[in-house]
């Protein structure tokens, strides 16, 4: 009897008792194959070193769209137009009066104010960071006679003194390397360009370098003026004639000309009737440099026929 009595309060004792409950962090939930071997594999991923070969294709994709995209930012087009004025040079200008009276002439002047008005005081300067200045690539070949422009008259102080003279009686009859300098990066760029064509064609008769020392603000052509006596240390006598100090402005033909950047070099090479067959800026790469000389060369043969 006392067994019994006993067996029947352990029974109610534990009807009494509250349910056991599971915490959620335990319960049971049922996951699909499918998912399940994603996430095994995803944990193995995870906590197993990948392949050598697996990082191997990566590391090499990675370094061939680094190469594309750099490739990219380096590309530059080639020179896309003829650079150079219309009009034939002449040595005779219009005087003020008369460039007032010509409406294409105020028209290409206030689109030329508006443009430089427009344009930050350092943009040329930021612009030399990326591909030393350049906006284009010379051309590999001479721009063909019937699609040439001129180059304009430019009137400047020689090295070796004396009056004014006129690129354009300097460049009648010739085949000429004309260097357009402005600051002590674009003298070294323009001795880079032309170097080699220099030292094969300089005893040429019918071959010459015309240096043109720009320079728009008038204080600081007047400080290079001062210091002539110190550029002729670094220039060769011979060539004192056709180094030029000039404060001409330029602002009405920079962009017919493509002087974009005012702190790097422009090269040209003009033929015997001051058209323009080939132009360069910035820094040279060895087949500017090599293209200069070729067809400098190419110009000279034709004289000889």
């Amino acid at each position: 009897m006392r067994a019994a009595a006993s067996w029947s309060a352990s029974l109610l004792r534990q009807r009494a008792a509250p349910a056991r409950t599971f915490k959620a962090a335990h319960a049971l939930k049922y996951t699909p194959a499918a998912a399940r071997s994603l996430s095994s594999t995803s944990v193995r991923q995870d906590s197993e070193p990948a392949p050598a070969a697996a990082l191997k294709g990566k590391e090499k994709e990675s370094a061939q769209a680094n190469s594309s995209k750099s490739a990219a930012d380096a590309g530059l087009p080639f020179l896309p137009r003829p650079l150079g004025v219309r009009e034939r040079p002449t040595t005779v200008h219009a005087t003020w009066r008369e460039e007032m009276m010509d409406q294409d002439v105020r028209q290409a002047r206030k689109e030329a104010l508006i443009k430089e008005a427009t344009k930050g005081y350092f943009a040329d300067l930021a612009a030399t960071k990326r591909h030393g200045g350049k906006t284009w690539i010379a051309p590999p070949v001479l721009i063909r006679e019937e699609k040439s422009l001129y180059f304009p008259d430019v009137a400047g102080t020689p090295l070796s003194g004396g009056g004014k003279v006129h690129t354009t009686d300097l460049l009648l009859g010739k085949v000429s390397v004309i260097t357009v300098l402005s600051s002590k990066i674009s003298e070294l760029q323009a001795k880079m360009f032309t170097e080699p064509t220099q030292s094969q064609f300089r005893d040429n008769g019918h071959y010459q370098l015309i240096q043109l020392n720009l320079q728009e603000n008038l204080l600081k052509s007047m400080l290079v003026s001062l210091f002539a006596s110190t550029i002729k240390k670094a220039i060769p006598q011979d060539q004192w004639s056709r180094y030029l100090i000039t404060s001409q402005s330029m602002d009405y033909i920079r962009e017919d000309m493509g002087l974009h950047n005012r702190h790097i070099v422009y090269v040209y090479l003009v033929d015997t009737a001051c058209r323009i067959r080939w132009a360069a800026c910035g820094d040279p790469q060895p087949g500017e440099i090599e293209s200069l000389r070729s067809c400098t060369g190419a110009l000279l043969k034709r004289l000889e026929k």
